[in-house]
């Protein structure tokens, strides 16, 4: 090997270990506070998509059944995220590490990280093709595919120094962000509505509270929900020791509370008010080019996050399946030119068919971490107490949480396809997370946690162990 090709191998590998997308942060390196994990978590909390999300419910099924569906996805996904967020915190781990030993093993926990992955780059897709459509309505000379690769490439820079740049990025971002969103909001009272009623009594024709409007509210709900409780702990895994109990509460709830009531609140505040489900138009239409920049601002703070975690995901599948260890950086450039070829190739004419069965699968997986850590292994005390990541110590596969996923995936995408009736199709990814839970308890019981270790790891801190 020559002098040059080892110094890179060695940058590869200070890369490696700073990210620890392979293995869990050091305790020593558990330094940032909750406040600074949670203003991270406000990237993806902030985006336009929640706005959207509050106006198409509030115009097609009323804002009342808005707001009931909304406080439910507060309580559901804040619930999932606050145990989550604990797990990642003492253990120093992310979702796709403690998938390894949380039911799964390590091969069983790449199936995991690759559709993870793939999530957040189609999200990143999907994110990315509302920022283009917005600059694009204010520069109709520069055709789309030009702004679709300058604002595809533009996440690979501002995600090459890791979490210290992203917390920097967000920090800095967020007053700009709070001034113009204080800005629609002072402009939605001044300028003339197009409905003039109470906004938040609107109730379309032939709508009626509860039943299957609101059933259909929680269902879109559903298909946020388990990303949204999962997505912290890519951050969370960083927090100091100190902060755990209170950072747990904090980092599980407060982006949960913007994303579903702030942020889908003023979604049914503008949509209703000028009876328009598309915030690309209405807040252009509130702000001029000031909603265009606004529009910017938020979907690059969501989409750097999206890279992040889709980086650090492509990272643990193919190190766990091909022992191929490029480092973060690289799995960056591949997330981001990947998410432009799906801008390019018009990814969002799928999207009902994409969230459907990324809703299941993600709500599933979260509720098979939280039945492992709280009923499998703290109170029916089957398997160890604490989290391993690396391979030595683990079988390839652990039936608990692959056949849970498997089954209560494929059972929860039938439901909503709409072939087990209307109540499961509109509750599909909760049924799927029930039968997730229920089933993770059943194959540990029948296993008794035999597929767990494949032998003792030493030197376990004991900080790192759950209590039982």
């Amino acid at each position: 090997m020559t002098t040059e090709q080892t110094t890179m191998k060695q940058d590869t590998d200070v890369e490696v270990v700073k990210d620890y997308s392979l293995d869990r942060v050091p305790r020593e390196e558990r330094k940032s506070g909750w406040l600074s994990i949670t203003n991270i978590t406000f990237g993806i909390a902030t985006a336009i998509f929640y706005f959207q999300m509050g106006s198409v419910m509030a115009l097609q099924f009323g804002a009342p059944n808005a707001l009931i569906s909304a406080g439910y996805a507060i309580i559901v996904a804040g619930l999932l995220g606050t145990v989550i967020v604990y797990l990642s915190a003492k253990s120093g781990m992310n979702v796709n590490l403690l998938s390894r030993g949380g039911g799964f093993g390590y091969i069983g926990a790449s199936l995991t990280s690759l559709i993870y992955a793939s999530n957040f780059i189609m999200y990143c897709a999907f994110e990315g093709l509302i920022l283009i459509s917005a600059v694009h309505h204010f520069l109709p000379s520069f055709p789309k595919w030009v702004l679709i690769l300058v604002f595809g490439l533009i996440v690979i820079p501002l995600n090459w120094f890791g979490i210290k740049q992203l917390d920097k990025l967000q920090k800095w971002s967020l007053p700009i962000f709070i001034f113009f969103l204080i800005t629609a909001i002072v402009v939605s009272f001044i300028k003339p509505a197009i409905y003039t009623g109470p906004v938040f009594s609107y109730m379309p024709e032939g709508v009626q509270l509860g039943g299957t409007a609101l059933l259909l509210c929680m269902g879109m709900h559903n298909g946020i929900m388990g990303l949204t409780a999962l997505l912290a702990s890519d951050y969370a895994r960083f927090l100091r020791p100190k902060d755990i109990k209170v950072g747990s509460l904090a980092i599980g709830f407060i982006p949960q509370i913007f994303c579903y009531g702030v942020m889908g609140g003023l979604g049914i505040w503008f949509g209703v008010r000028y009876l328009e489900s598309d915030p690309g138009v209405y807040i252009v239409l509130l702000l001029g080019i000031g909603g265009a920049l606004f529009t910017m601002l938020t979907q690059l703070r969501i989409n750097v996050t999206n890279i992040y975690s889709s980086s650090l995901s492509l990272s643990n599948f193919f190190e766990n399946i091909f022992r191929f260890t490029p480092g973060r950086r690289f799995w960056v450039v591949v997330s981001a030119l990947t998410a432009i070829v799906l801008m390019l190739g018009g990814i969002v004419d799928h999207l009902a068919t994409v969230m459907t069965f990324q809703g299941v699968f993600l709500f599933a997986w979260a509720s098979i971490l939280v039945t492992d850590a709280l009923i499998v292994k703290k109170w029916l005390k089957i398997g160890p107490n604490y989290y391993v990541a690396t391979q030595d110590y683990l079988y390839k596969w652990n039936p608990v949480g692959v056949v849970s996923l498997l089954l209560a995936s494929v059972v929860g995408t039938i439901a909503a396809l709409g072939y087990m009736g209307v109540f499961l199709q509109s509750t599909a990814a909760f049924f799927a997370a029930v039968l997730a839970a229920i089933l993770t308890v059943i194959i540990a019981i029948l296993t008794k946690g035999a597929y767990y270790l494949s032998q003792e790891p030493p030197h376990i801190v004991e900080e790192d162990k759950l209590k039982r």
